[in-house]
């Protein structure tokens, strides 16, 4: 669960009046969001916060980690180019968390402004708008609904996921698939406690998969390279922005370079097109220089 603070109880934590942070809340310089009409301040994020503006303090050398989203195309890069890094896919919002609180070298993520203002980069410069980050591209990916075989209930959007009965398996809510079905509901008028939920929690985008193969779901939403089961199909809806952040510091570090080199290669472009649902053309363009 994520640990949320108030104004008044955030305050009280750095020392400083209401009315004071809520003047660093209004220029947008502490890592805060605005929900139900409340400003709310993650806890650990506002830790991270802190400690990057303590004067003199060393920069601290992350684990060699790559913390966020679920995607098996990055995955599959990871484990072929050999660069030493780790895996933890927990979501889009637990990966920046880790790269803030600096558990991991890299995060993964992808998560739509709500203000029409694109992808990660407002939620990278909100949650952390004084370190030195670079996010660059990873991959353009398709994200629909995932249905049986034949489309037996004749779903084409996502506010048809909202149909009385149909159960829908969904990810955890600090996925960025999970933000994104959110958003994508809002814009149509619907909310997410409108659908009736078969599966609450999954893992990653295959086991999204699964369910509604094994019948324990009749659709769902997720990346379109995880609907490879015959007893599938996949109904495009979107293409979002996956993007890879870190501390300019370490863009440069072996890991982290050796891991790029590979997506560079023949072999990752044709390991993106056998899964399908990417577009790897923007690999490398760089989102955030912050």
């Amino acid at each position: 669960m994520l640990d949320l603070l108030t104004l008044r109880e955030a305050a009280a934590a750095l020392r400083l009046s209401e009315r004071a942070l809520y003047d660093l809340v209004r220029r947008r310089e502490v890592p805060c969001a605005r929900i139900g009409g409340r400003w709310l301040f993650p806890r650990a994020t506002l830790a991270a916060w802190v400690a990057v503006r303590v004067e003199g303090a060393p920069p601290s050398d992350p684990p060699p980690i790559l913390a966020g989203s679920d995607d098996p195309l990055l995955a599959w890069a990871l484990r072929e180019s050999c660069c030493g890094l780790a895996l933890l896919a927990e979501g889009s919002l637990a990966g920046l968390d880790a790269l803030a609180e600096g558990r991991a070298v890299l995060a993964a993520l992808h998560v739509p402004d709500p203000d029409g203002g694109g992808w990660n980069v407002p939620l990278i410069e909100a949650r952390l708008p004084h370190a030195a980050l670079v996010a660059i591209g990873w991959a353009a990916r398709t994200q629909g609904l995932i249905v049986p075989s034949g489309n037996p209930a004749g779903l084409a959007t996502v506010t048809d996921l909202a149909r009385p009965g149909l159960r829908v398996a969904l990810r955890h809510p600090r996925s960025g698939s999970h933000a994104l079905l959110t958003h994508l509901l809002s814009e149509a008028g619907r909310r997410l406690d409108a659908l009736t939920i078969g599966v609450r929690d999954a893992p990653d985008h295959a086991a999204i998969a699964q369910a509604v193969a094994e019948g324990r779901a009749d659709a769902g939403f997720g990346i379109r390279a995880a609907a490879s089961d015959p007893r599938v199909m996949f109904l495009p809806v979107i293409e979002e922005h996956f993007d890879l952040v870190m501390h300019r510091r370490d863009h440069f570090r072996a890991d982290v370079q050796a891991l790029l080199r590979f997506a560079r290669t023949p072999a990752f472009a044709e390991r993106a097109a056998r899964l399908g649902g990417y577009d790897v053309r923007r690999l490398g363009e760089v989102m955030l220089n912050q």
